[in-house]
């Protein structure tokens, strides 16, 4: 799953463990359904007459996609909608329609609560409420040998640039499609990409206690804080090549810099805080 699949999943199980009743509907074959599915937990296929039997009887619907946005725009329910990007929001009459409708909106960065802000979003629409990811041991035995990236067929998530760093600093790259199996083993994460609505992959490796470079762009300064919980970089082979080779040859620094943001992200992005906060939006939609 992505990052905002993995946090779906994460909200419905905390909904269900405080007692929520929550109903999912997602594309068929899709890891979030399944996921919900193996989890025993009310997850039905997204289409019409699903739709129906699942919205009746609720207080709320909250979409988190684009599709989900436009279905839950047709509904008569209170629209709660989570946008988890940082590019700007359409001007055309559909969008313009649809952006008007939702009750409230979930932005998971203060860079992705302004994008709504300049679309014309009011301010009051618009609950900031950042992702949560789960903590792990501190020591997992492994040895801290690679450097770890993101292994995304997504042309925006910056491999091709790492490639070119990772060359000129002649440091091999490791990249993975499996961040929980291989951040125990990580070095060092490097994280470039053009656009970021926050950055679930930074902060997962937050949590591993893995050292995180990541693009100076969208969400990630609200995750990372130059030079204290981990290294901004500008999106250019050439510098990132020096950060990691700088990173890489401090590793005293470099650790005080992870450690710091394993209890950053213990204090500031838990999954109790990302579902409490969840909760609240809805508390205050209802009441």
């Amino acid at each position: 799953m992505r990052g905002g699949q993995w946090q779906a999943f994460y909200l419905l199980r905390g909904l269900v463990e405080a007692g929520h009743s929550v109903r999912l509907l997602a594309p068929g074959g899709s890891p979030l359904l399944q996921a919900a599915q193996s989890q025993q937990m009310y997850a039905r296929r997204l289409h019409w007459m699903a739709l129906a039997g699942a919205v009746s009887g609720a207080d709320l619907v909250h979409a988190h996609d684009a599709r989900a946005h436009t279905l839950g725009a047709l509904l008569p329910k209170p629209l709660v909608v989570s946008r988890r990007v940082a590019f700007p929001v359409r001007r055309g009459l559909l969008s313009r329609w649809k952006y008007a409708r939702a009750t409230q909106y979930i932005a998971v960065s203060e860079c992705v609560k302004q994008e709504l802000l300049d679309a014309g979003v009011r301010n009051e629409r618009i609950s900031v409420v950042y992702d949560g990811v789960p903590t792990y041991p501190e020591e997992t035995g492994e040895e801290r040998t690679q450097v770890i990236a993101l292994d995304s067929d997504d042309p925006g998530k910056g491999k091709r640039i790492i490639e070119e760093a990772a060359a000129l600093a002649d440091i091999p790259v490791h990249f993975s499609r499996n961040l929980p199996r291989d951040l125990p083993r990580a070095a060092l994460f490097v994280y470039i990409t053009d656009s970021e609505g926050l950055g679930s992959a930074a902060l997962l490796a937050m949590a591993y206690g893995a050292p995180v470079l990541a693009s100076r762009v969208g969400g990630l300064p609200e995750v990372v804080q130059d030079h204290v919980t981990g290294v901004l970089t500008s999106n250019e082979p050439e510098k990132i090549a020096r950060a990691i080779r700088h990173m890489l040859d401090d590793r005293a620094q470099t650790a005080r810099m992870a450690s710091r943001a394993r209890a950053r992200v213990e204090r500031d992005f838990s999954i109790r805080r990302m579902v409490s906060g969840t909760v609240g939006v809805y508390e205050r939609i209802l009441s």
